[in-house]
């Protein structure tokens, strides 16, 4: 069950027009935003009575506006990881890890990494991914699994034997892993473009709009 989870979200932008358009930008649900923040060009109180971004961009790349999208929110968690660790009095454990895709509208996870920071009694693993490569830094104890991108079909899976000092009681609490991925194109806010329209120049415009979503503090307990 998901304990905790909120989006920070940005929209950005890449302009190269002539002249001095005016643009207008509409959402599909732009109640959606908790919190927003803006460019100096945006003009807040069109914002504040029609939730119509309306500016007069700057050239090249900014940023037009932030948003957050809070826990009261019903934010869709696009992956799940399926895990089961476990240690032994004999002085070892297994480690059982498995991840993919959730409510992600058929859209690729890709640049999938997870980190799961051993006890600090863990001398080393023997373990066998099935996609990917993985490593274990015997200093600072992370086990670090390098799935890259999720394929349909195939779900990942990490599972093996871990060692650890002789003698030593287990740890008193399993390890929380923590999940990197980037899912491209989707915005998992639930956040749409509606429209952008260009006022003020007469020529017309090449538009076009991208979604990404990236993951932040994703942490799983086990």
């Amino acid at each position: 069950s998901v304990i905790s989870a909120e989006i920070q979200g940005y929209v950005d932008c890449c302009i190269k027009l002539s002249g001095m358009p005016d643009l207008s930008l509409t959402f599909v649900n732009p109640r959606l935003f908790d919190d927003v923040s803006f460019h100096p060009c945006v003009r807040f109180r069109r914002w504040e009575s029609e939730r119509v971004l309306s500016f007069v961009p700057p050239d090249g790349n900014f940023r037009l506006m932030s948003y957050h999208i809070g826990s009261q929110s019903v934010v869709a968690v696009p992956v799940y990881v399926r895990h089961q660790i476990s240690f032994r009095e004999a002085g070892g454990g297994r480690l059982d890890i498995s991840i993919g895709p959730k409510q992600t509208m058929g859209k690729t996870v890709d640049e999938v990494i997870l980190e799961v920071p051993l006890c600090k009694t863990a001398l080393n693993v023997t373990l066998t991914a099935s996609q990917g490569k993985h490593s274990f830094d015997p200093v600072s104890k992370n086990l670090i699994w390098e799935v890259g991108r999720i394929e349909p079909g195939r779900l990942p899976n990490l599972r093996g034997s871990m060692a650890l000092q002789a003698g030593a009681p287990p740890p008193d609490a399993n390890p929380t892993i923590t999940v990197h991925f980037t899912i491209n194109p989707l915005a998992v806010s639930g956040l749409k473009v509606n429209r952008l329209d260009m006022y003020g120049e007469k020529y017309k415009p090449f538009k076009g709009v991208k979604y990404v979503t990236k993951a932040g503090r994703f942490q799983v307990r086990t």
